[in-house]
C-alpha cells in the first residue's frame, strides 16, 4: 500500500476540505468485525502509546480477537483470527493479515499527522467520554464535531476518506492515551463511526490490498 500523505502534510493547512459525513451504513456482522480489527490493531501499532494495558484488556473482550480454538494470544499480539462461522470464513485468516498489515501502515502514517491534533481538542472530547450523562449518539457527535474541525486542516488535494479514516483512528488513539479508563467507550464510538460513514472506503482498501 502505498503512502497516504507526504511528511509535509501537516505544515500545508487549509480549509477546503469537507468531510464525508454519513455517506454509508447498513455494516454486516463482518463489516463489524473487520473494523474492529482494524481500529484494535491501529492502536496497538501505534508508537508511544500510554494505554497498552487497557488495550490488552479490550483484546479479551472482542469477539474478532479469539483464535479458531478460542484461546486468547498471550504474546502481547492482541488479536489472532476471526471466529470461524462457516464457508464464508474460510479466507478470514489471510484477510486477517491484511487488515493488519492495512492497521501497521496506516499508524506509522498517522505518527506524522499528530501535529494536526491540538492537545485542548483531546482533553475537551476525553472530558465528553468521560461524562456518564451523554448517549452513545452523543459521543459520536462529539467526535465528528471533532473531527470536522481537523479535516479543515488539510488540503482539497488530500483524499478525504484516507484523511478522515486517519484521523478518527488518531484521535482514538489520543484520547485514549489522555483518559486510557475511556478506551473502550472511544473504541465502540470509533468503530460505529467508521461502519457509517466510511465502510465503502474500508471495504474497498482491504479488497484492494488481498487482490
Amino acid at each position: 500500500m502505498s503512502a497516504f500523505f507526504p511528511p509535509e502534510a501537516c505544515a500545508q493547512p487549509s480549509r477546503r476540505l469537507a468531510p464525508p459525513w454519513e455517506v454509508s451504513n447498513g455494516a454486516s456482522p463482518q463489516d463489524e468485525r473487520t473494523t474492529s480489527l482494524l481500529v484494535f490493531s491501529f492502536l496497538q501499532s501505534c508508537p508511544h502509546s500510554r494505554c497498552h494495558q487497557e488495550l490488552e484488556v479490550l483484546g479479551r473482550k472482542l469477539p474478532v480477537c479469539a483464535s479458531h480454538d478460542d484461546e486468547l494470544q498471550t504474546d502481547g499480539n492482541g488479536c489472532s483470527h476471526f471466529r470461524n462461522e462457516g464457508p464464508a470464513e474460510t479466507d478470514s485468516e489471510a484477510q486477517e493479515e491484511v487488515v493488519r498489515d492495512i492497521a501497521r501502515q496506516l499508524a506509522q502514517i498517522g505518527d506524522r499527522m499528530e501535529c494536526s491534533i491540538r492537545p485542548g481538542l483531546v482533553a475537551g472530547l476525553a472530558a465528553q467520554f468521560r461524562n456518564t450523562s451523554l448517549s452513545e449518539e452523543d459521543k459520536r457527535r462529539c467526535l465528528a464535531a471533532a473531527l470536522e474541525q481537523l479535516t479543515q486542516l488539510y488540503p482539497a488535494d488530500v483524499d478525504r476518506e484516507k484523511t478522515l479514516l486517519l484521523l478518527t483512528m488518531l484521535v482514538a488513539k489520543k484520547v485514549a492515551d489522555h483518559s486510557p479508563a475511556v478506551l473502550q467507550d472511544v473504541f465502540r464510538t470509533t468503530v460505529t463511526f467508521i461502519n457509517r460513514n466510511l465502510l465503502a472506503y474500508v471495504r474497498n482498501l482491504v479488497h484492494n490490498e488481498m487482490d
